[in-house]
């Protein structure tokens, strides 16, 4: 990662530092550990909430096959711009709570994976929910949805949507992370 990317996150951090939820960017331990779960050759399309300057999403573009869609999110601007300039692949947008609207314009039925950068307990209980719903309802059955967080806070939360398979800490990461691996509970299955 560029000085220049990390000067622009630290940036956006004390613009907006409860949407951002980090002084840094995420390490390279932690966004192995995000995409180390991933069925990279089942992979039709996917999404990435809370791009930020591409940490995770650098090993997204190196690990995706064929025709794999993918979609990016993030909401601060000059980071999108430098997102769209770098992975021109990929179709960036602003908004995570138009996750669905986004995938029926770009003609993606459903989500084979999630993974999120959003720092999900920093807002408001109606944002996350609505945030959480729209992962489950992009998501195929049994799609994963790969989260990190600074707590185990949202353990409970996460939990009443998917079932957590698994929960690893990063503690080479600043600060330290937990990255929840999940997938979509039984009775969305349907």
């Amino acid at each position: 990662m560029s000085f220049n990317q990390r000067v622009m996150f630290m940036q956006t951090f004390m613009k907006n530092p409860k949407r951002v939820g980090s002084v840094t960017p995420s390490s390279r331990f932690l966004a192995e550990k995000m995409v180390r779960s991933v069925p990279w050759n089942k992979v039709t399309a996917l999404a990435e909430l809370g791009s930020g300057t591409g940490a995770i999403t650098n090993l997204i573009q190196s690990r995706v096959e064929g025709e794999a869609k993918v979609l990016l999110f993030e909401m601060d601007d000059r980071m999108k711009n430098h997102l769209q300039t770098i992975y021109p692949d990929f179709s960036c947008h602003s908004n995570a709570l138009h996750l669905t609207k986004v995938m029926k314009h770009k003609g993606i039925q459903q989500l084979d994976c999630v993974i999120s950068g959003l720092p999900f307990f920093n807002f408001e209980d109606d944002l996350r929910e609505s945030l959480i719903n729209q992962v489950n309802e992009a998501l195929k059955p049994g799609g994963y949805f790969i989260a990190f967080q600074y707590s185990l806070q949202m353990k409970k939360h996460l939990s009443r949507k998917f079932v957590i398979e698994k929960i690893d800490l990063v503690p080479l990461n600043f600060p330290p992370a937990f990255v929840y691996l999940c997938r979509k509970k039984e009775e969305d299955l349907k």
